[in-house]
């Protein structure tokens, strides 16, 4: 029902700025069930010509290319097979770290299931909507740990049935593909493994401690700082680093600074004699009929 709720609503907000269906774009599956792909700059080229939008491909000849409508493109000089990436590990002999059609069985895409001692973790071997990096550090500092033996990991039985579950879940989510193999949510995913090793932040007690930094933490971005608040690997400097984070962000904007004090103060002064206004004009229509 969510997932339901979260693709309507993002379809709306999407298409109120960018129609798919006007520009010949609308797929035939939900916004949440593909990685999508993001342009601003897009409509812009279609409009200008500069992108042609063409049904899939029929068949290519020595110079032209035959699409499924029927239509030619003749005299191409370049073709860009944009098919994604496929991953192997031909250096493993363990039959159980064989990649098939981009699919290998590691628990939270991390660790293989059924080694028997653990001294081997795959980082970086995800594709969330955002950024590898911060996911990468989690990981790895997840798996420092399990190598040192100070964090410790489920059952082979239950780590292969957790396995089961996320293909499972990612099957009925996303379209049938190699590239949705490795799939995850990025602000889902670091709170899941930031969580085996202590490092997600708990949000309640910071609402009654420090408040402002709970409304940060809530309301604001979801930044690789907030997994060094607590926990092992915690950063004395997290706390100001995530207040200042929405400030810094906009400081490498701001190349010209431009005074805007007296259009302010003008703003301010209309605001307070509409409201004086409005608030004559009920005490008026008050005495009135009083």
């Amino acid at each position: 029902m969510t997932t339901e709720m979260i693709n309507n609503w993002g379809e709306k907000r999407m298409n109120s700025r960018f129609n798919h269906e006007n520009f010949g774009l609308k797929p035939s599956h939900r916004i949440l069930s593909q990685h999508p792909t993001i342009n601003d700059d897009l409509p812009n080229r279609i409009i200008a010509g500069k992108v042609l939008v063409k049904p899939n491909v029929k068949e290519f000849t020595e110079r032209d290319v035959i699409f499924e409508d029927g239509t030619v493109e003749k005299n191409i000089d370049v073709v860009f097979f944009a098919t994604g990436y496929s991953f192997s590990f031909p250096f493993f002999e363990d039959p159980d770290l064989k990649v098939e059609q981009n699919h290998i069985s590691l628990y939270k895409h991390v660790f293989p299931p059924h080694l028997e001692k653990t001294t081997v973790a795959f980082i970086g071997l995800i594709q969330p909507i955002g950024a590898i990096m911060p996911i990468a550090e989690l990981q790895a500092r997840w798996a420092t740990r399990v190598f040192k033996g100070i964090s410790k990991l489920p059952s082979s039985q239950s780590m292969a049935k957790k396995i089961s579950m996320t293909k499972e879940e990612m099957a009925r989510r996303y379209v049938e593909s190699p590239r949705h193999t490795i799939q995850v949510d990025f602000m889902e995913y670091m709170d899941e493994i930031a969580s085996q090793f202590g490092a997600k932040p708990s949000l309640l007690p910071y609402w009654i401690t420090d408040p402002k930094l709970a409304s940060e933490l809530f309301f604001g971005p979801c930044t690789p700082y907030q997994y060094r608040l607590s926990g092992p690997g915690k950063w004395p400097g997290a706390r100001k680093a995530i207040l200042t984070q929405r400030e810094r962000i906009i400081k490498a904007t701001k190349t010209r600074i431009c005074t805007q004090e007296s259009l302010e103060t003008k703003s301010s002064i209309t605001f307070l004699l509409k409201l004086a206004a409005i608030i004559a004009s009920l005490a008026a229509i008050y005495f009135a009929y009083v």
